[in-house]
């Protein structure tokens, strides 16, 4: 029986906040694998731009290649969309019958949580939930609790570093030709380089 971490997102670009808070979750969490789910077409952000699949792709396959403790699922890029949390979850735990899944989210999405697509079933399919926070910054379970009964025993936090860093940032970075090199592992940086991406 393994522990395995699952880490979804766009990684629209990927960047190095999105590595260090893998590595965090492996370590507090005492996981064996931390899988990331690339998310195609999120049903939460409709008329969000993105890069298309295949180079978002190869991106995240750049950079899950450089560690043996992190490993890419095609469970959503496999399937058609919508592509809800809960139904990822359950199609994992198929591929997976005897590990432990534990879902991966941040403060602000544990806060929304109660208003996902069938979050009931998200915390069902969920064994954990690792919640990355700032440190001094972890939400209020108790009101949490109150609409989504038993996600209290569930939640395991993790203090995240504080890093300024999101894939939207360096989008705009990028498009206003600010430098975004050290933002991004070297792979993921010369792919975008040599596609010309997010220009």
């Amino acid at each position: 029986m393994s522990r395995l971490g699952i880490f979804g997102g766009t990684f629209d670009p990927p960047h190095v906040g999105h590595q260090i808070l893998a590595s965090e979750s492996i370590m507090v969490l005492n996981l064996d694998l931390v899988l990331w789910v690339l998310t195609p077409d999120p049903p939460h952000k409709p008329l969000q731009e993105m890069a298309p699949l295949a180079e978002r792709l190869s991106m995240v396959e750049a950079m899950v290649n450089e560690d043996k403790n992190f490993n890419l699922s095609n469970i959503d890029i496999t399937r058609s969309p919508p592509h809800f949390a809960d139904e990822t979850m359950h199609l994992l735990h198929q591929q997976y019958p005897s590990d432990t899944l534990i879902y991966l989210i941040g403060g602000d999405s544990l806060i929304n949580l109660p208003g996902w697509h069938n979050s009931e079933s998200l915390v069902r399919a969920s064994d954990e939930i690792g919640v990355m926070c700032r440190p001094g910054t972890e939400p209020d379970l108790d009101e949490i609790e109150a609409q989504l009964p038993g996600i209290v025993e569930k939640v395991r936090f993790i203090s995240a570093p504080l890093l300024e860093i999101s894939s939207s940032q360096i989008r705009k970075r990028i498009k206003s030709e600010r430098p975004y090199r050290y933002f991004l592992p070297d792979k993921v940086y010369r792919i975008i380089q040599s596609r010309n991406l997010y220009r």
